[in-house]
């Protein structure tokens, strides 16, 4: 079947098929479907430009970056939790803690009941700096998401999460091609 048939879609492992009543229509919605692909990719451009221009003033690198909002987003943990949660080696991953040790942004704290285990936590400093850094966008972006509506946040929600899984997805497939 040609391309003046319809179009197939597919989202996942789901495809569906849209019949235009005409072509102005077809290539109408063609049209949206690549704005929308164009702005995502610019939303991840100017995420990742965010992220750099935030490390640079910190003075640490993206994987450093990584490991912070972890312990950001879920506390205090142990290096090899941290290590597992950002994808790294424990090598790695010690590494990684020096130099976020070295600009003050996390810490190495031993346990309370016992001592061998040792805990990782960001920093009051490295607080500081993620809500001065960070803390405006989270807040201009809560208040646009409280001015949709609850049909719109759970399309949102679904589109998110698909599109986490599918990069997720797509990092195990790419991580596993040979050198």
């Amino acid at each position: 079947m040609g391309p003046t048939h319809g179009v197939l879609a597919a989202f996942d492992d789901q495809a569906w098929r849209v019949e235009p009543e005409d072509r102005t229509a077809r290539r109408s919605r063609l049209e949206v479907v690549a704005q929308v692909a164009t702005e995502i990719a610019l939303l991840q451009n100017a995420t990742a430009a965010v992220d750099a221009t935030a490390a640079e003033v910190l003075g640490l690198n993206a994987t450093d970056l990584r490991c912070m909002g972890r312990l950001y987003a879920g506390g205090r943990s142990t290096a090899g939790e941290l290590a597992q949660a950002c994808g790294l080696s424990r090598g790695a991953m010690t590494v990684a803690l020096d130099r976020l040790e070295r600009a003050g942004c996390a810490r190495r704290v031993r346990g309370e009941t016992d001592r061998r285990r040792v805990m990782v936590e960001i920093t009051p400093r490295a607080l500081e700096l993620t809500e001065a850094i960070w803390g405006p966008i989270g807040s201009e972006g809560t208040a646009q998401l409280a001015r949709m509506t609850d049909a719109e946040l759970t399309f949102l929600l679904e589109f998110l999460r698909r599109g986490r899984e599918l990069q997720e997805k797509h990092a195990r497939r790419i991580a596993a091609m040979p050198e």
